[in-house]
């Protein structure tokens, strides 16, 4: 039986990080799933929850360090989450280097100032500074 004022701030701060872990998985999960998917909206929804997630879960892991630490078990399944964030970074960073390689063979460095096809048909220009004009 928990009796202690002690014991009772370790296990809410225990709760906390548990709840800050799980929701870190849960982002993780909602985001490799819009990965497969291909759905770009989902992607940046899924990314920006996920930073919302990461930062929260810090922020309560440097209290509990501060306050006399996390349980083991917390901060092996937090490591397991970065490392699936790396692992996702990762694999996200190679398919946006294969586009842009493929990018580069379709649309050739001499071809790019020159009429395309945009929203609006034949002749829509790209500007060769790389940026798009909307």
């Amino acid at each position: 039986m928990i009796s202690t004022t002690a014991e009772h701030k370790a296990l809410a701060q225990t709760d906390e990080l548990e709840t800050a872990v799980a929701a870190i998985e849960m982002r993780l999960a909602h985001l490799g799933e819009a990965l497969r998917e291909r759905d770009a909206r989902a992607v940046e929804g899924q990314a920006n929850e996920l930073h919302r997630a990461l930062a929260c879960a810090v922020e309560r892991f440097t209290h509990a360090a501060r306050h006399g630490g996390a349980p083991q078990a917390l901060r092996l399944r937090l490591a397991r989450a970065s490392a699936q964030v790396a692992s996702q970074r990762d694999a996200l960073s190679r398919a946006t280097a294969a586009l842009d390689r493929a990018i580069d063979v379709l649309m050739p460095e001499q071809a790019r100032g020159h009429a395309l096809y945009g929203s609006h048909g034949l002749h829509e220009s790209i500007p060769r500074g790389g940026s798009i004009c909307a």
